[in-house]
């Protein structure tokens, strides 16, 4: 039988080079959050079907890789049979669902505010193209219990601090608050059942334009008085920002609580990155309850890190609300950028160890110890006839420097 050699659409392969950075960023925002506090857990890829469908996901729902019933438990003579009456269980397609349930049953054994990281992939069937994956990895930090807004200062400032550690900088946070929007669609005129999708159509002013926005209000059939309503709202608010919201019954203690925020956030900031009020960002997630947030970098076109407040989702596990805060790294994206930018992770220097057939391999491998007692991450490799393209493939995988035996001795020259 013969082998497809490709990856599955929407999935890929990682080449030693990349996995060393890959590897390398993912050990430095780990380690930032730990010493920030923030301890690490691990759950199943695999959770639940109907935690996954129940969760207010937004379209991600629509994305879930489900997994088929097994042995006995699967039967497909059944008259009008759907995808749900044979799959039982679904791919995770973010980290917040499964953290949910870990702390509903691991509650007792927690502490009374519970700080976590949690890394890992997750997987979406979205249609595939640059820069978007079908399975990825999410960093994520989330705070369980703590319902002021210190809990947002703390995630905002510690993601930017990771961030700052692999000398990302000048990125820009947007923050807005999901109260907000609601308080401003419903007081144009919209229904209730009409906020989430008058909210994804905001969601695009950065790509389509104000008048892109409009044509698809009107194509939509919205009222043409709630239409002109949130446009005139829309070039009001951008003006003006958090100045004009108590026009649009946005409570007063809502506004305090963004400004709240970003004062501190400017603060903690010292001028590395900026912090601003953006009333069109809507995140599509359906079970954020209050601020939201993204990190834009340069002139990329999408965040590389998301998140907001979801007060009410561990509530429909046990009927209980508390509160949760969570701030998660595209992982994928930030990895992409920094391979494009020509990013070196600065652990020990890589190192080809070339020896002889004639060489006796213990002394090699002795000598080769020794070497990696100097820092030096070193690959014993049979030198190759033609040496010099043997060296220049171990260049073009980021190898700085090679070593031969001669005369006895080791000697170690430049690659470049």
């Amino acid at each position: 039988m013969k082998i497809n050699m490709n990856p599955v659409k929407g999935m890929r392969d990682v080449l030693p080079e990349e996995k060393e950075i890959r590897d390398y960023v993912e050990k430095m925002i780990v380690e930032t959050y730990r010493i920030n506090g923030f301890q690490p857990i691990e759950t199943p890829v695999v959770e639940s079907i109907e935690n996954l469908l129940g969760s207010k996901g937004g379209d991600n729902l629509k994305l879930i890789y489900k997994i088929l019933k097994r042995g006995n438990k699967l039967t497909l003579d059944q008259p009008n049979l759907t995808e749900n009456d044979i799959a039982e269980l679904g791919l995770r397609y973010d980290l917040t669902i499964p953290l949910s349930r870990f702390y509903c049953n691991n509650r007792n054994h927690l502490p009374s505010v519970f700080k976590a990281v949690q890394v890992g992939n997750v997987f979406r069937a979205e249609r595939a193209q640059r820069g978007r994956y079908r399975s990825f990895k999410q960093c994520d930090i989330d705070i369980i219990g703590d319902d002021s807004s210190n809990a947002e200062i703390e995630l905002l400032t510690t993601t930017a601090k990771a961030l700052n550690q692999l000398n990302i900088e000048n990125f820009q946070i947007r923050i807005n608050d999901r109260r907000i929007l609601r308080s401003v669609v419903l007081h144009c005129g919209f229904k209730e059942d009409d906020f989430e999708n008058v909210c994804v159509i905001l969601d695009k002013l950065d790509k389509i334009g104000i008048e892109g926005v409009q044509k698809e209000l009107q194509d939509k059939k919205y009222e043409t008085t709630s239409i002109v309503n949130i446009i005139n709202a829309l070039q009001q608010i951008n003006s003006a920002g958090l100045q004009v919201l108590s026009d649009f019954n946005v409570e007063k203690s809502v506004t305090s609580n963004m400004v709240y925020i970003m004062n501190n956030v400017e603060k903690i900031a010292s001028g590395k990155y900026d912090i601003v009020f953006d009333f069109t960002l809507v995140r599509g997630m359906g079970y954020y309850t209050g601020p939201i947030f993204e990190i834009i970098y340069k002139d990329l076109g999408y965040s590389i890190a998301g998140g907001g407040r979801y007060d009410e989702m561990i509530g429909n596990f046990i009927g209980e609300n508390i509160p949760a805060v969570g701030f998660s790294i595209g992982f994928e994206r930030l990895v992409n950028q920094m391979i494009e930018e020509k990013y070196q992770a600065t652990d020990n220097e890589k190192l080809v160890f070339l020896y002889e057939p004639s060489d006796n391999i213990a002394e090699v491998i002795l000598q080769a110890e020794l070497l990696r007692n100097q820092g030096y991450l070193v690959s014993i490799v049979l030198k190759a006839k033609k040496i010099g393209k043997q060296l220049d493939q171990f260049s073009k995988n980021g190898f700085k420097k090679f070593a031969i035996i001669s005369l006895n001795q080791v000697e170690i020259k430049s690659l470049d």
